[in-house]
């Protein structure tokens, strides 16, 4: 159980933060800005839902199960596996997550119109916000690959293919909410030439 009763501590003014297995980073240390971008990718799905609780109540549902997971996600990302036995189990991203993602994004695309061009970020404001949660989800995932390159980094394997997944589901999630595709605004290549 996770209990905050004091918000500030003092302990990063000196430009430093702490991880789950009780070691300290800079606060511009790849693994800090993975799982930093994993949070802001998460408020804009907060800021998703705020258009889709009364008008698309089984994407809200998805995405309340998706932002619970991004926490698993920080989690995991906070937690460094560097071999060394911890106090606790710490939480790690698992196969079902990914697998439950892909069973939502195969529910969403079952009703969207075919694909004829790429789609404009935009449409409705839920699907405008998708779009921009998307875009963070692959900035988290391109922070995530980088991180996994670096020599003594490790990256669960799960984590990696749940970021993949997520940019997918709100790419779908977009589309559904511009009306299932039939309200997505399509790129026209040279259209201003």
């Amino acid at each position: 159980m996770v209990r905050l009763n004091k918000i500030y501590t003092r302990t990063g003014d000196d430009g430093t933060t702490g991880l789950g297995d009780g070691s300290r980073r800079t606060k511009d240390d790849l693994r800090i800005e993975a799982f930093g971008t994993v949070d802001e990718a998460n408020a804009c799905i907060g800021m998703a839902r705020v258009h889709l609780a009364d008008t698309n109540p089984q994407i809200d549902k998805m995405l309340g199960s998706v932002q619970n997971d991004m926490f698993d996600l920080g989690a995991d990302l906070c937690t460094p596996d560097t071999g060394k036995p911890l106090d606790y189990e710490p939480l790690r991203i698992i196969d079902t997550q990914v697998e439950r993602i892909e069973r939502d994004i195969d529910a969403l695309n079952d009703h969207l119109e075919p694909l004829r061009s790429f789609v404009l970020n935009g449409g409705t404001a839920a699907a405008a916000a998708l779009h921009l949660a998307r875009t963070i989800a692959r900035r988290a995932e391109r922070l995530m690959v980088a991180l996994a390159r670096q020599p003594g980094e490790h990256v669960n394997p799960a984590a990696l293919r749940y970021i993949n997944r997520l940019s997918d589901l709100l790419f779908v999630a977009a589309r559904a909410a511009n009306d299932n595709g039939k309200g997505d605004v399509l790129w026209v290549p040279g259209k201003n030439r």
